[in-house]
């Protein structure tokens, strides 16, 4: 890498005020992650208490992801249309009195249709929360470190989760880990209005129901069938549900090329940048998101740890994602962010590589040193490609850029827990080996998958149930090696893929301005010349994005 040498004069600094409101805005980006780990170590105890069938506990934890979603895209139109702050308030209204019907839910749906009004509220706070930022951080090298800080709040929420969820349910009843975004969101409420500028879009146009319902009828379908290819297979749920979201997507492309203010402005994907950044977040977030379900699985059926603990296995990795978070922005403004993105790709396929050499005992340390190795490789992907989506969109689309970059990655994580999941399964059932004296029933459970295999071990004698265990923890560790393989080569295929569709993105001075004057224009052709010419480049090293949460 060479680094970059440019010297133009720097944007408009942000002063005390905006750092003080990017403090504002950690706390629901905190609360967010932390309410995914927890829910997770809850989920026991409150099917236990509300009497959930198996189905209703797989809806509790499935809905929030499902509304959040398909809600993105509609609350950053809003957002740009009402001003953002605006929708920020309101959704974290809704979101903390959803979290008091949560937490004294007295039955199954109450509690499903409580984590469908927190998923929808919080599909307002994400888009908001990013779009904010990129309006409060003009100059690229304070916003790339803004922009880290703030995606470091999200991952050390997920690595405190596990630990702030034990001790609250060791002590509490389980409706106390809902109660935690209580005061969180009246914190924000109070100083909100105080801290928080408000930005909005240029008020042209107005929200098209027609392209809400086209959206969700696009989203929702979809992410379920994708997720339940992942659990169920090839069944006609799930691929009718892929099905039916490609349909009525299409249906919502033609009707954004036809409206004068879409719900999603189609254009912006001319940009070269853009798409391109949105390509490498899908990939990069597919592949950790299968990575992230196999090794959760492998902690808990291969190496025998309870969710807690597998949880607290897990912080070493968020940890060094915090680093990588905070580090990115730093490198990124001495050397192009192409370099940067692809180093971190080749660290993360060194990490998957590592995942190959465990075996079905004693593996733990070296599983965490490498998911953890391979999950800090993805953060400067998740800061820099978040600063390139949102800067490539005039500041008037900031929110529909943000909703676009969180759907992006909610799409990547669904997609590839169904990929890679499948090729796993797959791997598994080629590899394991069913003892003969099994009925035939039972052979055909330990044959389908690990989590099967030990509930049928459950029921068997010792010796029995010891030779279906090892068996299917050997054939779970063959196809997580097979997983590594293929994602680690993917890793190293995509850095090659980033250098060459991102080399002529510029990184900002080490005095925090850009390589190239700033050009907002807003129509498609002016976004593809200005990407050709490279004038726009520099500027699109100013904005943010997810991640890879879960």
């Amino acid at each position: 890498m060479e680094p970059n040498t440019a010297t133009e004069s720097p944007g408009p600094k942000a002063g005390k005020r905006e750092w003080i409101g990017l403090a504002v805005l950690a706390l629901p980006t905190l609360l967010l992650s932390l309410d995914i780990s927890v829910l997770n170590l809850a989920l026991p105890h409150l099917s236990a208490d509300l009497g959930a069938t198996a189905t209703e506990q797989l809806w509790i934890m499935d809905i929030y992801g499902f509304m959040i979603a398909g809600f993105l895209i509609t609350w950053g139109a809003l957002g740009d249309l009402i001003g953002r702050r605006k929708l920020l308030l309101i959704g974290a209204t809704v979101f903390g009195a959803s979290s008091v019907l949560a937490a004294f839910s007295t039955s199954p749906e109450m509690l499903i249709a409580a984590r469908a009004l927190l998923g929808i509220s919080g599909a307002t706070l994400m888009p908001s929360l990013l779009a904010l930022i990129s309006n409060m951080f003009r100059d690229p090298k304070q916003q790339g470190m803004a922009i880290g800080a703030w995606m470091s709040c999200f991952m050390g929420g997920m690595a405190i989760g596990p630990v702030v969820g034990g001790a609250m349910l060791q002590n509490w009843w389980w409706g106390s880990v809902f109660l935690l975004g209580v005061p969180v969101m009246a914190l924000l409420l109070v100083l909100g209005p105080v801290l928080l500028p408000e930005h909005k879009g240029d008020g042209g146009g107005k929200l098209d129901l027609v392209s809400v319902a086209l959206s969700l009828l696009t989203l929702l379908p979809f992410v379920y069938g994708v997720k339940h290819l992942a659990i169920d297979g090839v069944t006609a749920l799930s691929v009718g549900g892929v099905l039916v979201g490609l349909v009525f997507g299409a249906l919502f492309a033609a009707r954004q090329r036809k409206l004068e203010h879409p719900l999603l402005d189609l254009r912006l994907f001319a940009n070269r940048t853009l798409s391109s950044a949105l390509g490498v977040a899908l990939i990069s977030s597919a592949t950790m998101g299968g990575i992230t379900l196999l090794v959760s699985v492998y902690l808990q059926q291969v190496a025998g740890l309870d969710p807690f603990i597998a949880g607290l296995w897990l912080v070493p990795a968020f940890a060094l994602a915090v680093l990588g978070n905070m580090v990115a922005p730093a490198a990124a403004a001495k050397y192009k962010p192409a370099h940067v993105i692809a180093v971190g790709l080749l660290v993360t396929a060194l990490g998957l590589v590592l995942l190959t050499f465990t075996d079905s005992v004693g593996s733990v340390a070296l599983v965490v040193v490498g998911y953890a190795i391979a999950f800090a490789g993805t953060s400067p992907m998740g800061v820099l490609s978040t600063q390139l989506v949102v800067g490539s969109a005039p500041p008037e689309k900031a929110g529909a850029a943000s909703a676009l970059s969180e759907t992006n990655g909610e799409f990547g994580i669904s997609f590839g827990i169904a990929v890679l999941g499948t090729i796993g399964a797959a791997a598994y059932q080629s590899a394991v080996v069913v003892p003969r004296d099994l009925p035939p029933a039972d052979a055909e459970a330990v044959n389908d998958s690990l989590p099967a295999a030990a509930d049928v071990a459950s029921r068997l004698p010792g010796d029995l149930a010891d030779q279906v265990l090892g068996a299917a923890r050997a054939a779970f560790t063959d196809g997580l090696h097979v997983v590594g393989w293929i994602a680690g080569g993917a890793m190293v295929l995509l850095a090659a893929l980033v250098v060459a569709v991102l080399r002529h993105v510029p990184a900002p001075s080490a005095e925090g301005g850009q390589d190239e004057p700033v050009d907002r224009d807003t129509t498609a052709q002016d976004a593809t010349d200005r990407d050709t010419t490279g004038r726009d480049a520099a500027r699109q090293v100013s904005e943010e994005q997810h991640t890879g949460r879960r």
